[in-house]
């Protein structure tokens, strides 16, 4: 594509290019399977925007480039699908892919189509998911409701996915759409007991409950309700119930669960590796926040069972019995 003008064309930008001198056909770059309408300057910019020593090269020429420039290079980027998730599944792609967000609007709008056809490849993968993430923040407002379009919709899948998770995270940190946030957030909540049992849906829930919205908070714990104490013995799962005991309008429903268990039961959760915690957690928090009748409650469930307790993981909830039983 030559243009006219002055300061550049993609001709130009080829010749200087690292590694194309000498290039007389086109080289396909690894992980790149090129279509017929590929040319010998698809692999210079591969190469460019994926060697790991090509570092200081890419910045200086960026930052010498005007925005037309970036439009002309983000269009060639951009211009075949598998072309560009060769490129941002790239760790050093990825990186150079996010330096060039934000920069110009003309830009951003191929780069949003690209990262909309592939959405959930890109926003899934280890590296590429950064791509996304940025995009979130520099994006414009269209282009943003366009993407957070995508986000609802794969919100599930996204979360159960070990790259997608982190990915989902930090979107909702960083949402600056309250439309669109609460939607994600219900969306959450609605899905807090399979995403709890999940090995990376479960960081999502405890990310969204580090956010203190009440609201949430409590639909989190109203949908999980009956499954605390299950969730409470397993690792991860107990990391929820001990946060949602750290708000009194979500602690109501999770102690309320755990006096409706006999006291077998709660015995079991209380000697557990994990449960002990959880355990610990409500009778301390009853008290602190004062109530009163819910902490008895634990107590009088668990005090027939304080020699078991001390011989396990519940012995700090066997000191904590004892001293209630030494102040009678």
């Amino acid at each position: 594509m030559a243009v006219a003008d002055n300061s550049f064309s993609m001709s130009t930008m080829f010749n200087a290019l690292p590694y194309s001198k000498g290039i007389s056909g086109f080289i396909p770059p690894p992980g790149f399977a090129p279509r017929a309408s590929a040319t010998p300057l698809h692999a210079a910019l591969f190469n460019l925007m994926t060697d790991g020593e090509g570092v200081s090269y890419f910045k200086g020429m960026i930052s010498k480039s005007d925005k037309t420039v970036l439009q002309r290079m983000a269009s060639l980027l951009t211009s075949d699908s598998d072309y560009f998730m060769a490129i941002v599944t790239n760790k050093y792609g990825s990186r150079r892919v996010q330096k060039l967000l934000g920069k110009s609007a003309d830009a951003d709008a191929l780069f949003c189509a690209a990262i909309l056809r592939r959405f959930l490849h890109i926003t899934t993968d280890k590296y590429a998911s950064y791509v996304t993430i940025r995009a979130m923040v520099v994006f414009d407002k269209e282009m943003k409701k366009a993407m957070y379009e995508h986000i609802l919709y794969h919100a599930l899948d996204l979360a159960c996915n070990q790259h997608g998770c982190i990915a989902l995270n930090d979107i909702i940190t960083d949402a600056d759409d309250p439309y669109y946030r609460d939607q994600i957030l219900d969306l959450i909540a609605k899905n807090a007991r399979c995403l709890s049992n999940d090995a990376s849906g479960n960081f999502v829930v405890q990310h969204v409950l580090t956010l203190y919205d009440l609201r949430i908070t409590h639909d989190i714990a109203v949908n999980l309700f009956g499954h605390c104490v299950e969730l409470s013995s397993k690792k991860y799962g107990s990391y929820i119930v001990e946060k949602l005991l750290e708000a009194e309008e979500s602690m109501v429903v999770v102690v309320a669960e755990l006096l409706e268990c006999d006291g077998d039961r709660l015995m079991r959760l209380a000697r557990n590796e994990f449960g002990n915690f959880v355990v610990v957690k409500a009778l301390r928090f009853t008290k602190e926040m004062s109530r009163i009748d819910q902490f008895w409650g634990l107590v009088q469930k668990l005090m027939p069972f304080i020699h078991l307790l001390r011989r396990s993981h519940g012995s700090n909830i066997a000191n904590i019995l004892d001293s209630f039983r030494l102040r009678c």
